[in-house]
C-alpha cells in the first residue's frame, strides 16, 4: 500500500465522484490567506525578484566571512610569524582556536536567528567580527592573536548555518540547490580575490608604521564593519513580512512551500520539542560525517594553498597569484553542480562522483614530486572539496522550521569543528609537499564517501518504505487509513495536524536522493 495519503484512497471511491472529492478535499493543506487572489502573480518572475533582493548581497558578506576567516593564511607569507615572535605550531594554534569557537555558537545563533529579525541579528554578527577582524592587524603578540581569533570565530558562526536556514524558508526544495552552491561559491570567489587582495595591500607595507600583513586584517576589517552597518536596511526578513513583496508576492511565496511540503512554512511557534526532533533524527547524525568528509578538506585547502604553492618554488605574491584561476575553477564548477543537482535531483550520486575526482588529486598531491604535476592536480582537489553538496541536501531532508535550523547548525557545527584538524596537519616540517597534511585530507574524502553512501542509502530504504505504506498514520476523518499496524505511526485529527505534528516523518513526506 502506497505511504502517501495522496495514493491511499481506497478503491471505492474511484467509482463515487463525490467520496473522490471528498477524500481529495480533506488531503489538501490550509491554504495560507486564502482570501488572497495570487492569480496576477507570474510566479517566475517572482523568483527572479527574490534572487535578485536575496542572493547577490548574502552571497556578498560570505565572501567577507570566508575572505576574513581565511586572509590569516595570506598574511602568513608577508612575515606575521616573524613580527609576532611565533613558531610554527603557534601559528597553527591561532588557526585552531577559531574553529572551537565557531562550533560552539554555531546552534544557539540559529535558534536566535530564527526568534529574532535577520536583518538585526546577521548584521549585528557582520558589525562585531569586522572589528575582531580589524584588531588583529594592531596586535602585537601570539595571545593577542589568540583572543581576538576566539572572537572571530564567535561572531562569524552564525552566518554560514544562518544564511542556509534562511533561504530554505524562501526557496522550494528544487530551487534550494542552485542558490545554496551561488552562496557557497563565495568562499571560492573569496579564494581568488583573497590572493589578488593580499598581492595588492602587500605593497603598503610601511605605511603608517606597520607591515603588509597588518593592512591585510585593518582594510579587510573595515569593509566588513562597513557591510555590517549596511545590512541593516539590506537584509530581508521572513517571506511573510518581507518588504519588498507585495501581499499577493508574500502568500503565493509561503503557498509554493506548503506545495513542496514544507508545512511550517506560515509559521511555528518554538517548543522544545522540536530541538529533540532534531536530536533524535538519525539524518542529523549521518549528514555531520557528510559535512566532516568535504569540510576539513574545504579548510585544509583554504587556508594553506598558499603555502602549498609557495613551497613548490612560487615566492610569496606570485603564490597568491596562482591562487586565482584554482578558485575560479571552483566556483564555475560549483555552481554548474549546484544547477544539474536541481534539474536532476540526484544530489548523493553527484557527491559520490566527485569526491572520488577529490580524491585522485590528492593521490597525485602525495606521489608528485613535481611542481607543475601539483599545481594540475590542486585543481582535480578542488572537485573533492567545492561542488560537493551538503547543507542543501541536508535542509532539503528535514521538515519543520525550528528542526530544520537545529539539524543545520549541527550538521555544519560538527564539519566545522574539523577544520581544527585541517589547521593542524600542514607542518613547516612537511614542506614542500606536505604528505602528512594530503594524506589526512584524503582519508577525510574517504571518511565523506562512506557517509555520503550511507546517507543515500538510508534515504532511499525510507522511501521505499513509505511507498509500501509501512509508515502510514490513522487519521480519524479518514476511515481508510483505520487499519491496525497504523497505529503504531501515530493517530492524528487530520492529515494537517500529522503533516504539523511530524515534519518530515509524516508517510506522505518523500526524501530527496
Amino acid at each position: 500500500m502506497s505511504t502517501s495519503l495522496e495514493k491511499r484512497t481506497p478503491s471505492p471511491t474511484a467509482t463515487d465522484p463525490e467520496a473522490s472529492s471528498a477524500v481529495d478535499e480533506k488531503l489538501k493543506t490550509e491554504i495560507y490567506n486564502a482570501e488572497v487572489d495570487t492569480s496576477g502573480v507570474d510566479e517566475k518572475k517572482l523568483v527572479r525578484k527574490m534572487d535578485l533582493a536575496l542572493i547577490p548581497w548574502l552571497s556578498f558578506l560570505y565572501l567577507l566571512s570566508f575572505l576574513d576567516r581565511t586572509s590569516i593564511g595570506n598574511a602568513k607569507l608577508y612575515n606575521l610569524e616573524h613580527d609576532l615572535h611565533m613558531t610554527d605550531n603557534q601559528y597553527l594554534l591561532s588557526l585552531t582556536i577559531f574553529f572551537f569557537s565557531y562550533a560552539i555558537f554555531e546552534v544557539p545563533s540559529n535558534v536566535f536567528l530564527k526568534r529574532l529579525r535577520p536583518s538585526i541579528w546577521l548584521s549585528l554578527l557582520m558589525f562585531f567580527w569586522g572589528i575582531m577582524m580589524t584588531l588583529q592587524g594592531l596586535v602585537h603578540n601570539f595571545p593577542q592573536l589568540m583572543g581576538l581569533r576566539w572572537l572571530l570565530g564567535t561572531f562569524e558562526a552564525g552566518l554560514f548555518p544562518g544564511v542556509n536556514y534562511y533561504l530554505s524558508c524562501w526557496y522550494k526544495r528544487s530551487e534550494f540547490g542552485l542558490r545554496a552552491a551561488i552562496f557557497f561559491s563565495a568562499a571560492t570567489v573569496s579564494g581568488a580575490f583573497g590572493g589578488l587582495l593580499a598581492a595588492a595591500i602587500s605593497n603598503m607595507a610601511g605605511v603608517g608604521g606597520k607591515p603588509a600583513w597588518a593592512w591585510i586584517f585593518i582594510l579587510e576589517g573595515l569593509i566588513t564593519v562597513i557591510a555590517g552597518i549596511a545590512s541593516f536596511w539590506i537584509i530581508q526578513d521572513f517571506p511573510d513580512t518581507a518588504k519588498f513583496l507585495t501581499e499577493e508576492e508574500r502568500t503565493l511565496v509561503i503557498r509554493r512551500l506548503q506545495s513542496d511540503d514544507q508545512f511550517s512554512a506560515e509559521g511555528e511557534k518554538f517548543k522544545m520539542k522540536y530541538i529533540f526532533m532534531s536530536l533524535k533524527d538519525w539524518k542529523t547524525y549521518v549528514g555531520m560525517f557528510v559535512y566532516m568528509g568535504a569540510d576539513m578538506p574545504l579548510y585544509a585547502f583554504s587556508l594553506f594553498l598558499p603555502s602549498i604553492i609557495n613551497q613548490v618554488r612560487f615566492t610569496a605574491t606570485p603564490a597568491n597569484l596562482l591562487t586565482v584561476p584554482v578558485y575560479v575553477f571552483a566556483c564555475i564548477i560549483t555552481c554548474g553542480v549546484g544547477f544539474l543537482a536541481d534539474r536532476w535531483g540526484q544530489r548523493g550520486y553527484f557527491n559520490l562522483g566527485f569526491l572520488c575526482l577529490g580524491a585522485i588529486g590528492y593521490i597525485i598531491l602525495i606521489s608528485s614530486r613535481n611542481a607543475a604535476l601539483s599545481y594540475f592536480a590542486v585543481y582535480m582537489a578542488t572537485c573533492g572539496i567545492y561542488p560537493i553538496i551538503r547543507e542543501s541536501w541536508v535542509s532539503n531532508n528535514v521538515e519543520g522550521s525550528y528542526k530544520r535550523s537545529v539539524s543545520l547548525a549541527m550538521v555544519i557545527g560538527f564539519g566545522n569543528i574539523n577544520g581544527a584538524v585541517s589547521s593542524n596537519v600542514y607542518r613547516a616540517r612537511d614542506k614542500p609537499w606536505y604528505p602528512l597534511g594530503h594524506g589526512l585530507v584524503l582519508l577525510y574524502i574517504g571518511i565523506g564517501l562512506a557517509a555520503t553512501t550511507t546517507y543515500l542509502l538510508l534515504l532511499k530504504r525510507e522511501n521505499a518504505r513509505r511507498e509500501r505504506g509501512e509508515r502510514n498514520e490513522i487519521i480519524d476523518d479518514l476511515p481508510e487509513t483505520h487499519i491496525a499496524g497504523n497505529e503504531k505511526n501515530g493517530r492524528f485529527t487530520t492529515v494537517n495536524e500529522a503533516k504539523r505534528e511530524k515534519g518530515d516523518n509524516w508517510s506522505g513526506y518523500r526524501y530527496t536522493i
